[in-house]
């Protein structure tokens, strides 16, 4: 497949997890939408009575004010970000700014200040959106608009402002970049991949614009660690298949705690499929060779039953539910550690027994949760050790010193270097929301 060329933008494909360029709409039937999320309202965002001093903030006012018309520029087509434009005022900046050309001091202070206004104001409005797409299940996770005296110093340090503004420095460093993309495709007469960099940018808002995190882009079925504004390492991932009831959730948490020798509790609602048919299939030696247990309860004591008094068809139909648990040990499908965020979802990252799941070039095979090429390299750079268990007992908790925020998205364009990269729309979210949004029906066309 040849690279597609979109306004100045390469359109390149990436072997069988890229949507290819003529992609058809897909089937909407059995759509699970994403939980919906509690507003991601931005902690510490910049009041607006937050007092500016101008002594501090950028020179807009220059020669060729090209910054300045830059930032009114950004402000203008805010409806790239979700934002409606006319909240900025950019008819008085424009007008402040044509006094300030006039050579008059007291003008050119004037239109300073308005600019800084303007900057924190549409900076602040960029962090405190609410995006439906994420379940918010930290708030500690949400990043914060930075303050307008810091945010401001930093505009002012820079080389170059104008340079400055195109980077986008206060969002991640993918969101410069999609959204110029947008720019470039509006317009262009592809309704569609328009409408799913919008969609992807809505999402991308509320990655952070630096620090240490982990990112699970489950499109791409990858994990990236993170660092300031670099990505420093990444692996190949398994996440939830493509049912309505498997498939992994878009959530913002932090991560706490690794568990070692875990056990894997098996979800009462996947205890007939995954456990059920291979006990109807092969008896219940099954159990005792995969060392799975059935518990009286779901409490602290709860005692150990025979599996033999269990009505297991009930429970493959879904009649019954029971608590069943594998021992750690080397069947365990959580492989030898996982590290936890609390979330509603019961959904985790851990080491996995079937490393042959990572070989596909499409991984979606887990009923929800999280599996890792190479859990042991993770726990490394969380915890800065290597994490070794000291004992055979199951579930040693080793928390972090400090929690880790972690952002499981769904990121279907993602920035390469001057190109967009599609993944395939593998859980037919973004179906949905361009079908809602009336571009479901225009394809992405190949030349």
């Amino acid at each position: 497949m040849k690279n597609r060329i979109v306004s100045g933008w390469s359109v390149k494909p990436a072997g069988r997890p890229v949507r290819p360029a003529g992609f058809a709409l897909l089937a909407l039937a059995g759509l699970l939408a994403v939980t919906p999320a509690q507003p991601a309202l931005a902690a510490g965002a910049p009041p607006a009575s937050e007092r500016i001093d101008p002594a501090t903030g950028p020179q807009w006012i220059t020669s060729d004010q090209r910054a300045a018309t830059r930032l009114i520029a950004l402000l203008q087509s805010a409806d790239f970000d979700g934002l409606d434009p006319k909240r900025f005022k950019t008819k008085a900046l424009l007008k402040a700014l044509r006094s300030a050309s006039g050579g008059s001091l007291k003008s050119a202070d004037r239109a300073n200040l308005l600019l800084d206004r303007a900057l924190v104001e549409y900076v602040a409005a960029l962090r405190s959106t609410p995006s439906k797409d994420w379940a918010i299940v930290d708030r500690a996770a949400i990043p914060a608009a930075p303050s307008a005296s810091a945010l401001l110093a930093q505009a002012a340090a820079a080389p170059s402002l104008e340079r400055w503004l195109d980077s986008m420095p206060f969002m991640h460093p993918d969101y410069a970049v999609l959204r110029r993309a947008l720019a470039a495709s509006t317009g262009g007469g592809d309704a569609r991949a328009e409408a799913v960099l919008r969609v992807n940018l809505n999402r991308v808002r509320l990655l952070p614009a630096a620090g240490r995190y982990v990112l699970v882009n489950i499109a791409a079925q990858r994990l990236y660690m993170f660092d300031g504004r670099q990505q420093v390492d990444s692996m190949k991932v398994v996440v939830g298949q493509g049912r309505d009831d498997r498939k992994t959730p878009m959530m913002a948490g932090t991560l706490q705690h690794a568990l070692l020798n875990p056990y894997w509790n098996v979800p009462p609602d996947l205890v007939g499929d995954d456990v059920g048919i291979y006990v109807k299939k092969y008896g219940l030696g099954y159990l005792k060779s995969r060392g799975y247990q059935v518990l009286s309860d779901w409490g602290k004591n709860a005692s150990v039953v025979d599996p033999a008094t269990v009505d297991w068809l009930a429970v493959m139909d879904g009649k019954v539910q029971i608590r069943v648990r594998q021992l750690p040990g080397p069947r365990n499908v959580l492989g030898k550690v996982k590290y936890t965020f609390p979330n509603p979802y019961g959904v985790y990252l851990h080491d996995t027994s079937q490393p042959q799941l990572l070989t596909h070039e499409v991984r979606l095979f887990s009923g929800g949760c999280i599996r890792l090429e190479d859990a042991a390299r993770l726990g490394q750079w969380l915890f800065g050790r290597t994490l070794k268990a000291t004992s055979d007992a199951p579930d040693i908790e080793v928390p972090l010193d400090k929690p880790v925020p972690i952002y499981v998205a769904y990121l279907t364009a993602v920035p390469d270097g001057t190109s967009i990269t599609y993944f395939e729309d593998v859980y037919g979210w973004d179906a949905k929301q361009l079908t809602e949004s009336g571009a479901g029906s225009d394809h992405v066309a190949a030349n």
